[in-house]
């Protein structure tokens, strides 16, 4: 029998299916290409390769989602950018104090790798931004000035991706957001369609990310509005809807039994009445042979309902009490806009999540969270009044929850994990500029500029990314090379730099071509900046950057999936036991919005978790022999939901609650399991077995709760 191929080895053959973005595609060809030639036409050939440079890394960002998406993903790493080059500008022609410079400016480009992709991104394009502001020749250039041209690159690109826009389908301005929440449904009927199948965990996980960009898509339009008009809060109205359906089908894809493909008609015409504006007809008639497909009945019976009302409830009146059950279901930020896993655990009444704050856990007399008595599912957005009178304030939090070092994003950044990621980055970046300077310190900029895209741990597998990236830039490198004796003129390097920006968008599917795409418009910068060096040069650079990045960044400790992983899962774990506290504390009948955004919660978690676990199992570790198989753990963990998730909707049914004795030592395994994998090996306690149950034997996932409560604690104990 043949042996498998190893996933580090098999990983940088992967191809990701994805569709063409057209439009994206013309934004490109409009952007780096016409603002390098604009420059070489009126005789300002640096301010053109700024502009263009500046549209390329905006370029990299330019991903398919709503307007609003766009701007924050496009917004925010071109404000970092700017201020890389300017950092770098001004760095320029210190000699070897670059190292330390760049060292420094690379170890918060890594330790921001773990607040978040955007923060991530935004990180890596200042850190490039910076090299290459300090390293490329542009004299009569003031630092301030370098910045601003980026700035003006990335924003041309930002207007092309606010006006130039496909025609608008039903719903108008809210168009993007509403293709989000049809894709949610769209997700829902094909998870239906795999209950008792092999496929049914993976199209459970894609659901949960379906969910996770339509909530995402959701909040970004409230931060951007004060008053949600009545077709938002009718919107709003439909993605709870969805929502609500979600529980139900996780249920049902917890019974594992085979579904009548009729069942699936229901979430497709919800999302062809999203899509095309009219109502969606006809659904499945009910059926009550389980809980779960009762449960799944009585919510789509409740979705039809909203899709049949043509103003929210009330009459569009935006009080308090409308506006709060509008938001049932929604992820609620607790503790700010954006809030991390770790924040809604906490302010959920996680006690571990205030340790070493001083401050007690946040829940009621009932056990219920604290945020439950009071706004509910509006804590979302955070409450209309609130909003009103500061918008921005709530913004500024989040941005200062980055450096507040005991809570939020913060916490993360400067835990172990930001700090492994900012040593490794800024060891690596440090160490390829001095290799460079001693080289050929008159072109020294390329090799810390390669490592650049290559060392942050959160991007993708080191060996793979660094394998890719060489094959990439060899044939970038050799398209270059050629196609200047085979374009006429001096223009070339202007179709190059055009050709590259076209074929960035569609490049996403694979890290080598997007290297290919990115070195066509990095060369005819340089080009065009008067320093048309060699292109063997590049090819050694990207070579000796390569073998820099994979031994730096294998470094035993740098390289721990322990310290990057262990605490995504322990953090999943622990807004996992605030879901199933509150499932447990809620009584039959009672309102379930904040149930289902505890929910929404602990998935989002998982998915976060679930994502570095795979990438940590396809590194390629110097010592493999008893890594931990981080991918089953985290499977366990999303069975763990999955079970609470059927539990809650058993229980709504009627079946009997556990002792508040079993409740409390349901928790209580969740959080020492959580604790367990945050703590070191060596200081570890002993893990607590789950109870038996014996008080609630009529509700049998609760049973299953702690089955997966008990192998996932040998999972926790051999981490």
């Amino acid at each position: 029998m043949p042996r498998a191929v190893p996933v580090w080895l098999a990983h940088p053959f992967r191809w990701q299916r994805l569709p063409v973005p057209w439009p994206a595609v013309v934004r490109g060809a409009l952007c780096a290409g016409p603002l390098l030639g604009a420059g070489v036409a009126t005789g300002h050939p640096a301010a053109g390769v700024l502009a263009g440079l500046g549209s390329m890394l905006a370029g990299v960002n330019d991903r398919p989602g709503t307007r609003r998406k766009g701007v924050l993903h496009i917004g925010l790493p071109a404000l970092a950018v700017a201020l890389g080059m300017f950092a770098g500008a001004s760095l320029s022609g210190v000699g070897w104090w670059l190292v330390l410079a760049l060292f420094g400016i690379g170890f918060v480009s890594g330790a921001g790798s773990v607040a978040g992709p955007v923060r991530s991104t935004a990180g890596m394009q200042m850190l490039a931004a910076a090299i290459l502001g300090a390293g490329m020749p542009l004299p009569h250039l003031e630092p301030w000035q370098k910045s601003l041209l980026t700035l003006v690159g990335a924003g041309w690109l930002l207007l092309l991706r606010l006006v130039l826009r496909t025609p608008r389908p039903a719903g108008g301005s809210l168009s993007g957001e509403r293709a989000a929440v049809a894709t949610v449904f769209d997700a829902l009927a094909e998870a239906l369609t795999a209950v008792g199948t092999p496929g049914a965990e993976p199209a459970r996980r894609r659901l949960t990310t379906a969910l996770d960009r339509a909530d995402e898509a959701m909040r970004l339009r409230r931060l951007l509005r004060r008053r949600p008009r009545a077709d938002e809060r009718r919107l709003i109205e439909r993605f709870a809807a969805a929502t609500a359906l979600c529980e139900a089908s996780v249920a049902l894809l917890w019974e594992a039994q085979p579904l009548p493909a009729r069942i699936a008609d229901g979430p497709r015409a919800l999302a062809a009445a999203l899509r095309t504006g009219r109502p969606p007809g006809r659904l499945p008639a009910p059926e009550t042979s389980t809980p779960a497909r009762s449960a799944f009945d009585r919510a789509l019976l409740d979705a039809a309902v909203v899709f049949a009302r043509t103003l929210p409830p009330g009459g569009g009146a935006a009080t308090g009490a409308t506006d709060e059950r509008l938001l049932h279901g929604l992820r609620p930020a607790l503790g700010g806009p954006g809030a991390t896993p770790e924040e809604a655990a906490g302010a959920a009444g996680d006690p571990t999540a205030h340790k070493g704050t001083g401050e007690p856990a946040a829940s009621g007399g009932s056990g219920a969270p604290a945020a439950s008595q009071g706004s509910g599912a509006w804590s979302s957005f955070g409450s209309r009044a609130a909003f009103d009178t500061g918008r921005w304030a709530s913004v500024l939090r989040g941005v200062a929850g980055v450096f507040a070092w005991r809570r939020g994003p913060g916490r993360r950044v400067f835990g172990p994990a930001g700090r492994d990621y900012g040593l490794r980055v800024g060891l690596c970046i440090a160490a390829c500029t001095a290799t460079a300077l001693f080289l050929r310190a008159e072109h020294w900029y390329w090799l810390p500029a390669t490592a650049t895209f290559l060392v942050k741990p959160d991007l993708g597998p080191l060996f793979s990314r660094t394998v890719n990236r060489f094959a990439g830039t060899a044939c970038g490198v050799l398209v270059f090379a050629l196609a200047g004796p085979a374009l006429p003129g001096a223009w070339w390097p202007v179709v190059m730099a055009t050709a590259g920006g076209a074929l960035l968008p569609f490049a996403t599917r694979h890290f080598a071509l997007q290297t290919v795409a990115i070195t066509l418009m990095v060369l005819s910068f340089v080009h065009v900046s008067g320093a048309p060096e060699a292109a063997p040069e590049r090819i050694v650079d990207t070579a000796i950057a390569c073998l820099i990045v994979v031994v730096v960044g294998h470094l035993p400790r740098l390289a721990d999936p322990r310290r990057r992983v262990g605490p995504r899962v322990g953090a999943a774990l622990r807004c996992t036991e605030a879901y199933l506290r509150q499932v447990l504390a809620t009584a039959p009948g009672a309102d379930t919005g904040e149930r289902l955004a505890l929910r929404r919660t602990a998935y989002q978690a998982l998915g976060e978790a679930r994502t570095a676990a795979e990438m940590a199992a396809a590194e390629l570790l110097a010592r493999r022999t008893g890594a931990p198989d981080w991918p089953t753990v985290v499977k366990a963990a999303e069975r763990i939901v999955d079970a609470t998730t059927a539990a809650a909707v058993r229980l709504d049914q009627g079946a009997q609650r556990p002792s508040e004795e079993d409740a409390r030592r349901l928790c209580a395994v969740l959080t020492e399991m959580a604790g367990a994998l945050d703590a070191p090996r060596r200081h570890r306690p002993r893990l607590l077995p789950p109870p038996s149950l014996e008080s609630a034997p009529d509700c049998a996932t609760l049973s299953d709760v702690a089955a997966e409560l008990e192998r996932m604690r040998g999972y926790a104990g051999a981490v």
